[in-house]
């Protein structure tokens, strides 16, 4: 390979990346994963203090499968890229530079990352001279250690804190490890510890397609067999994963699951979701249990069978979904206790701005940093809005298992929001917040299905919850939901938001300060 090939380790990532300086007045940094199935760019300010949220200014994907473009011209020969494909890659890197350059991201914030199908081809430094050439973009090419890092890093970057198998499906390979974000430096850890099969969907569906049976059983055995094989090592390595299978009396491993693959199957789960429509559009943080995950033969026929469009689902995706089946097959069989399952809207890109941060502001629950805080001042009267709302709670409950705003953590988020959009109808508003917790943010960590719920009806119970017909299903659905949790959160939802529209009739105008709320009340 020639002399713009860079290949990113482990010991290596962190000096060839660049890195987060909260000193530094443009905080502007734009991606590009090269990956197997498709080109992804997304520019994102991490702008201080809410670096944490890994804001997404622009993204784009570009329809281009480095896989496919590899195989085309195989016939049996080295896998090489055509010089058609490499002049539309270079041609699409140097319009996402150009994009970059109109957003004002320095040159030095620009980074570009291929994997599997990079690493596979025999003409990968033709590809990279031509990128260079046409751009002045050089390509990072990660190693399988960091993909599974930047992978595992980026559907955890998504919540507060995570105990979990992480699985990533790509086109070329699918990746495995564990994530204890309790355990000192586990990040790394799981990245060196992390198993990587060469079954992506792309590469699988491609076999499962052709005309060898023989070949057909053996990947899919190898598949099953390497999935067994790294579940137990991680076992092994894991002591408290190992004590999620070790009895009855434990609930099991939560997985976490990211790629666009596994993001296809949870887009058909909750197609035929029990709680339908269902009120959530966005297949991140989407969570079920694993008996209704594990249901695979049901999700084969219903994708072959169901003719209309299936939202989230492309139609490259429900082609290959046989494939995404086979491996979600070979995960239940390697693992016999899955507790709950989490799909992830996180990827490369997201693990890639967050490992640029450092510890402290990685760590931080991002469910706070949600609302701005502009002085001291503000701070008070929000702590003494929350304060008395928790004070009206029975203190002898133990709410520790009762999902609220509390024990979720959106507090600030709830109260901040109390005295706004006074002068619209109450009927009017008590819609608006259903459907702004709902859409909201879309891509914020920590603010996972549950949590929107809980805070758009606690929300619509502060406004009266006068709904029309159509908000009553809502309503009614994310209740469902709710329920799925504990169903005694929708009595709590529905307290505190009485609650709070008891304030606002004893405080008309949004408090100044945290005294005049307390004297009023008193």
């Amino acid at each position: 390979m020639s002399s713009t090939t860079d290949i990113i380790t482990l010991d290596n990532f962190a000096s060839k990346m660049p890195r987060w300086d909260p000193s530094l007045s443009n905080h502007l940094y734009a991606l590009v994963d090269m990956g197997s199935n498709g080109i992804r760019f997304s520019i994102s300010d991490l702008s201080p203090p809410q670096s944490r949220l890994l804001k997404c200014l622009y993204r784009e994907r570009a329809a281009i499968s480095l896989f496919d473009a590899l195989h085309k011209s195989a016939s049996g020969g080295p896998l090489t890229f055509s010089s058609d494909v490499i002049a539309q890659v270079s041609m699409t890197l140097t319009r996402f530079k150009s994009i970059a350059d109109d957003y004002g991201v320095p040159m030095e914030h620009i980074s570009v990352f291929a994997t599997e199908a990079m690493r596979k081809a025999q003409n990968a430094a033709e590809m990279l001279d031509a990128i260079l050439e046409s751009s002045g973009l050089g390509v990072h090419v990660l190693a399988p250690e960091v993909e599974t890092l930047f992978g595992s890093m980026g559907a955890r970057s998504g919540f507060d804190a995570v105990n979990g198998l992480f699985l990533d499906l790509g086109g070329g390979s699918v990746q495995m490890t564990y994530l204890n974000s309790s355990l000192d430096g586990y990040e790394i850890v799981a990245a060196q510890t992390g198993k990587s099969l060469p079954f992506g969907a792309a590469k699988l569906i491609k076999i499962l397609e052709g005309d060898e049976k023989e070949v057909q059983v053996t990947a899919v055995e190898s598949l099953q067999e390497g999935m067994r094989s790294a579940f137990a090592q991680l076992q092994q390595q894991f002591s408290t994963l190992r004590e999620t299978q070790a009895s009855q009396g434990t609930s099991g491993v939560d997985i976490f699951l990211c790629g666009g693959g596994f993001r296809g199957y949870g887009s058909l789960l909750m197609h035929v979701d029990p709680i339908q429509p269902y009120p959530i559009p966005a297949v991140g943080a989407y969570t079920v249990k694993g008996s209704f995950f594990s249901q695979s033969e049901h999700m084969r026929k219903v994708n072959a069978e169901y003719e209309s469009k299936i939202y989230g689902m492309s139609k490259r995706r429900r082609k290959q979904f046989p494939a995404i089946a086979t491996v979600v097959e070979a995960l239940i069989g390697a693992v016999p206790r899955i507790h709950t399952v989490t799909f992830c809207s996180g990827g490369n890109r997201e693990g890639a701005l967050f490992m640029k941060l450092p510890e402290t502001v990685r760590e931080k629950n991002p469910l706070p940093l949600l609302h701005q805080i502009s002085n001291k001042g503000e701070l008070e009267t929000l702590q003494s809005v929350i304060h008395i709302l928790q004070s009206s709670m029975p203190s002898n409950l133990d709410f520790s298992h009762i999902p609220t705003i509390f024990t979720l953590g959106l507090g600030p988020l709830f109260a901040s929001n109390i005295w706004t959009r006074i002068g619209e109808p109450s009927d009017a508003n008590a819609a608006y917040e259903l459907h702004q917790a709902v859409n909201r943010d879309p891509s914020a960590p920590g603010f996972g299905h549950l949590a929107r719920a809980i805070l758009g009806l606690t929300l619509c119970y502060r406004w009266g919850a006068s709904l029309g017909p159509f908000d009553k299903l809502l309503q009614a659905n994310l209740q469902r939901l709710v329920s799925q949790s504990n169903p005694e959160s929708n009595f709590w939802a529905e307290y505190l938001g009485a609650v709070a529209g008891l304030l606002t009739m004893i405080c008309p105008v949004s408090p100044r300060s945290a005294d005049r709320l307390a004297k009023a009340v008193r």
